[in-house]
C-alpha cells in the first residue's frame, strides 16, 4: 500500500492539529476520504449515454437512411422524438439524483478532528492524512491511523479480518505506521470502536487505506434486493415479447415483399412502442419524490431501493426505548440498597457520569441534569470503560488523599461484584444471600416500569492505572431509578400499524419486568415473553416457530437479535429493524430495512438504510405509508406498459398480416408512443388508494404478467373493431386508416390509465391534478393533430365527425371492459 509522510514515531502530540488551510491543501492532494469512490459522470456524458440505448441507435441510423433516400420529414420526426424523449428522461432523472444527494448529505457521517487547536466535527470525507482524530465507543474509525493515546481500546475488525471478537489496541509512540491489521498500535478505516477511547493520527485515507484496497479489488455490485430483482425480471419479460414480435414482423415483411427500410423502421418502432423506455426515469422520479416526501416527515432515505422495501415491511423489530417511550430519561429516585432515599447514591452516580468518556447516553444525561452537591470537590484519576460483556463502567476519583472506585451499570452485573451493601449510612456484609438482600428493590422498581442502574464503590490505593480486576469487593450504594414513560401517541400508533399490516416485535436487552410493564401500557401482547437464556437453547428451526408466536423478547444479546431477524425472514416476512446502539449494527445489516435515528452512534447510522430525524413509531408509520405510495405508483407504470402497449403492438403485428399497407407508419408509431409516455410522466404525483396502503405490498411479477395477458388482448379486440369500422363503414383510405387508428389507440391507451391506476372503482378514486391534466392534454393533442398544419407532413388527414361518435362509444366500452376484467383479476388483493 502506498505510504505518506508522517511525523517520526515518538514525536510530541500536536496541540493544534492541522490548520484549515493545510487541511484544504491535503484534501486537494489526496482527494476525498472515500475508500471506493464511484466514478461521477459529467452532465454531458450522462446525457450522451442515453443515446447509446440500442433502440435509440437503430432509430438514429434509420433516420440517416431516410434522409439519404429523400425522406427528410421522416428523418426529422425520428430524430426529434429521440432527442425530446431522452431530454425529458435526462432532466427528470437529474433532478431526482440531485434531491437524493441532498438528502444523503443531511445524514453524512462525521469525525471528531483537531483543527486550528479546537476539536471539530467534520464530514468523514474531509479527513486527510495527518489529521488528529478522537475516537470513542460507537465511532467508526474514519481513516487508517496510528494511535497516539489510548485507554482500554477495543476495535471490531471483522470487516477487515473476519474476526468476530473485538481486538485490543494500545498506543505505542515508538512504533512506525503499518498497514497490517494485527498491529496493536494501528486502527483502520472500516472498523469501529467497541469500547474505550483514543487519539490517533491519520496515516492514510480513501483508496489508499487497507479497506480501500480491499474495496477496490472486490468492487462488486451489491446483492439484489426484492425491488431490483422484480425490475430485472420485468425487463426480461418485455425483452422476450419484443424479440418475438420483431422477428415475427421481419418474417412477415419478407414473405409479403414489403419495402425493406420501411419494414425495418416499422419493426423498430414497434419495439420502441412496447419497450417502457421511461421506466428508469419513472422509477427514479417516483422513488425520489417519495424520498423527498419522507424527508418532510422526518424520515431520511440513504438508498432509494429501501423505499420500496420499507413499504413491504410486515414485521418491525425494535427496542422499546425511544420507540415505545419518549427516550427522554428523567432521574426519578435515588435510593439505597433497601429503598430509602439516598443523596450518597446520587453523588456517586453523578461522579461516575461526569467523568465517564465515550457515548453520552440518556441515562448519564439525566443524572447530570439532576442537582447534586459535593461533586466539584473530586477529580478524575482513571477510568475502566464500559463494555457489553461487563455491562458496567468504573471511574476512579480523588478528594484530598482519598481515592474511590465508583462502578455504575446493570444491577445484576454490579451486584455480583459486591461483598456488602449500604443502608441508612451503615455497611452490611453480603457473605451469603446476595440476591435475597439486594434484588427485591431492583425487581420492585422494574415492575413499576423504571429503568434501574446500580451504583457501588470501594476505596482503592493510589497508583497509575486500574482495570476491571479492581471491580471486586464493592459496597452496593443503591439504585438510580429513571422514568421513561410511553409516548402519548404510542398506543394509538401501535394499533394503527397493526391495522396496516405491520406487527411490532420488541427485541431488547432490558430485563423482562420493565419490558412487560411498558408493553402492556401500549397494547403489545405480553402473554409470552421470550428471554435470551431460552433462545440460547433453541435450534434455528425451533426459533422460527417461536418468533411467529411471541411478540416480546427480553434480555437478548446482539447475536440473538440477528438470529430473531433471520428466523423471521426465513418465515417469508419482510423485516425492518430499528436500532441506535453499537451492538445494533449486525441486526441493522441482517434486516431487509435497517432503521436508525439521527442521534444514533456512527456504527448504527452507517449500517442503516433509513434515518429518522425524530424518534418514535409515528414518524416511521408515516415513512412506511410513503414507501407504499412510491411502490404503488411504480406499479401503475409497469401495468400500463404491459397492458395497453402490449395490446396495441399485438394489434399492429396481426394487422400487418392482412393489410396491403402498414397499419401505421413508423413515424406515427413513434409519435404515438412519445405522446403516450408523456401522458404517464406525472404518475409520480398521483395519489394511491387507501386500500393499497393498508397492508404491505410485495413485488409480484406474476401479477404483471397476468395483467398483460388478460388486459392486452382486450385492447387488441377494440383495435380490430376500429379496423373493421374504418374499412367497412368509412371505406378509409390508407391515410384515413392511419389517422383513425392513431387517434383511437392514443385515446384508449391514455384514458385507460384512469382505470388501471386504482385497484378499486375509478369513479371513487380521484387522480392527481397533474396526471389528469397530462392525460387529457395528450388525448386532445391526438385528436387535434390530424386537423393541424403538420398533419400532411406526418401522413395524417382530417377525419369525419361520425368517426368521433364511434370513438367515444368504443372508448367508453373499452374502459368498462377493462374495469370488469381488472376487478376480477385483483379481487381480494386490496379493498378500495
Amino acid at each position: 500500500m502506498p505510504t505518506i509522510a508522517i511525523p517520526d514515531p515518538g514525536t510530541a502530540v500536536p496541540t493544534t492539529g492541522l490548520t484549515a488551510a493545510e487541511a484544504a491543501r491535503r484534501l486537494a492532494e489526496y482527494g476525498p476520504n472515500d475508500p471506493a469512490p464511484s466514478r461521477q459522470r459529467s452532465t454531458i456524458v450522462a446525457l450522451l449515454l442515453l443515446f447509446l440505448n440500442p433502440l435509440a441507435i437503430v432509430l438514429l441510423i434509420a433516420a440517416v437512411f431516410s434522409a439519404f433516400l429523400g425522406q427528410p420529414v421522416d428523418a426529422t420526426i425520428i430524430v426529434s422524438v429521440v432527442i425530446i424523449g431522452n431530454a425529458i428522461n435526462f432532466w427528470q432523472t437529474y433532478r431526482s439524483q440531485r434531491a437524493i444527494e441532498h438528502l444523503r448529505g443531511i445524514v453524512r457521517s462525521t469525525a471528531s478532528t483537531l483543527r486550528d487547536g479546537d476539536w471539530k466535527e467534520i464530514s468523514r470525507n474531509d479527513v486527510v492524512p495527518g489529521d488528529i482524530i478522537r475516537l470513542f465507543a460507537g465511532d467508526l474509525v474514519p481513516a487508517d491511523a496510528r494511535l497516539i493515546q489510548s485507554r482500554d481500546l477495543y476495535i471490531q475488525q471483522a470487516p477487515l479480518t473476519g474476526e468476530s471478537l473485538p481486538v485490543g489496541k494500545e498506543a505505542a509512540p515508538d512504533k512506525p505506521a503499518t498497514d497490517q491489521p494485527e498491529a496493536p498500535h494501528m486502527v483502520f478505516l472500516g472498523t469501529s470502536v467497541v469500547s474505550g477511547s483514543a487519539i490517533a493520527e491519520a496515516t492514510a485515507t480513501g483508496p489508499k487505506t487497507v479497506f480501500g484496497g480491499i474495496a477496490t479489488r472486490l468492487a462488486v455490485r451489491p446483492e439484489e434486493n426484492e425491488f431490483e430483482r422484480g425490475l430485472r425480471k420485468f425487463g426480461i419479460l418485455i425483452m422476450r415479447v419484443v424479440l418475438f414480435l420483431v422477428l415475427f414482423l421481419i418474417v412477415v415483411s419478407i414473405a409479403l415483399h414489403h419495402d425493406p427500410l420501411e419494414s425495418l423502421l416499422f419493426a423498430v418502432a414497434l419495439a420502441v412502442g412496447l419497450t417502457p423506455e421511461f421506466l428508469p426515469m419513472i422509477t427514479s422520479v417516483t422513488l425520489a419524490r417519495g424520498a423527498v416526501q419522507m424527508a418532510r416527515k422526518k424520515v431520511i432515505v440513504k438508498h432509494l431501493s429501501a423505499i420500496q422495501n420499507l413499504g413491504s415491511v410486515d414485521v418491525l423489530c425494535s427496542d422499546k426505548t425511544g420507540t415505545l417511550t419518549g427516550g427522554v430519561m428523567k432521574l426519578d429516585q435515588s435510593l439505597d440498597a433497601v429503598g430509602r432515599a439516598s443523596e450518597h447514591t446520587l453523588l456517586l452516580g453523578h461522579l461516575n457520569s461526569k467523568f465517564e468518556t465515550g457515548i453520552r447516553n440518556p441515562l448519564n444525561l439525566a443524572i447530570l441534569e439532576t442537582p447534586c452537591r459535593g461533586a466539584e470537590d473530586y477529580t478524575k484519576c482513571d477510568e475502566v470503560p464500559f463494555d457489553f460483556e461487563r455491562r458496567r463502567v468504573s471511574i476512579v476519583v480523588a478528594r484530598d488523599s482519598e481515592r474511590l472506585l465508583i462502578t455504575k451499570g446493570a444491577p445484576e452485573s454490579v451486584i455480583q461484584c459486591c461483598s456488602a451493601y449500604q443502608s441508612a449510612g451503615q455497611v452490611i456484609g453480603l457473605a451469603t444471600g446476595k440476591e435475597a438482600a439486594c434484588l427485591p428493590m431492583f425487581h420492585e422498581l422494574s415492575n413499576r416500569g423504571y429503568r434501574v442502574l446500580a451504583v457501588a464503590y470501594r476505596a482503592v490505593d493510589s497508583r497509575d492505572s486500574y482495570s476491571a480486576e479492581d471491580e471486586s469487593k464493592l459496597v452496593l450504594a443503591g439504585y438510580l431509578a429513571f422514568a421513561d414513560p410511553p409516548r402519548a401517541d404510542t398506543a394509538s400508533t401501535v394499533a394503527a400499524l397493526r391495522q396496516d399490516g405491520v406487527q411490532i416485535k420488541i427485541v431488547t436487552g432490558d430485563n423482562e419486568l420493565v419490558t412487560r410493564h411498558i408493553c402492556e401500557q401500549v397494547g403489545i401482547d405480553t402473554s409470552r415473553v421470550v428471554l435470551g437464556s431460552e433462545i440460547v437453547r433453541m435450534t434455528d428451526a425451533a426459533l422460527q416457530h417461536v418468533v411467529e408466536e411471541a411478540t416480546v423478547f427480553a434480555r437478548v444479546a446482539p447475536a440473538q437479535k440477528s438470529r430473531i431477524i433471520l428466523a423471521l425472514k426465513h418465515r417469508s416476512h419482510v423485516v425492518g429493524y430499528m436500532g441506535d446502539g453499537i451492538n445494533d449494527a449486525p441486526s441493522l445489516h441482517a434486516a431487509d430495512v435497517g432503521i436508525s435515528v439521527e442521534g444514533a452512534v456512527d456504527v448504527a447510522r452507517d449500517a442503516a438504510d433509513i434515518i429518522l430525524v425524530e424518534p418514535g413509531l409515528g414518524v416511521l408509520h408515516a415513512g412506511i405509508f410513503e414507501g407504499r405510495k412510491a411502490s404503488g405508483n411504480v406499479l401503475k407504470y409497469l401495468l400500463m406498459g404491459t397492458s395497453s402497449n402490449f395490446g396495441n403492438m399485438l394489434s399492429m403485428a396481426c394487422a400487418s398480416l392482412f393489410l396491403p399497407f402498414l397499419p401505421m407508419l413508423p413515424t406515427q408509431i413513434l409519435l404515438n408512443n412519445f405522446l403516450y409516455d408523456l401522458a404517464q410522466i406525472t404518475i409520480p404525483t398521483d395519489t394511491v388508494d387507501r386500500g393499497y396502503l393498508r397492508k404491505p405490498q410485495r413485488w409480484d411479477i406474476s401479477l404483471i404478467r397476468n395483467f398483460m395477458v388478460l388486459i392486452g388482448p382486450i385492447s387488441s379486440i377494440f383495435d380490430f373493431l376500429t379496423f373493421f369500422v374504418l374499412l367497412r363503414y368509412f371505406h378509409a383510405s390508407q391515410a384515413e386508416f392511419h389517422t383513425g387508428w392513431f387517434v383511437e389507440s392514443l385515446a384508449t391507451q391514455a384514458l385507460v390509465l384512469f382505470v388501471i391506476r386504482t385497484f378499486g372503482n375509478p369513479l371513487k378514486s380521484k387522480p392527481s391534478g397533474p396526471l389528469t391534466a397530462t392525460v387529457l392534454l395528450v388525448v386532445f393533442m391526438g385528436i387535434l393533430i390530424p386537423f393541424s398544419p403538420i398533419a400532411k407532413m406526418l401522413g395524417f388527414t382530417a377525419l369525419p365527425l361520425p368517426f368521433f361518435l364511434f370513438l367515444a362509444a368504443a372508448t367508453g366500452t373499452y374502459l368498462a371492459s377493462v374495469e370488469v376484467v381488472k376487478r376480477r383479476l385483483f379481487h381480494g388483493l386490496v379493498k378500495a
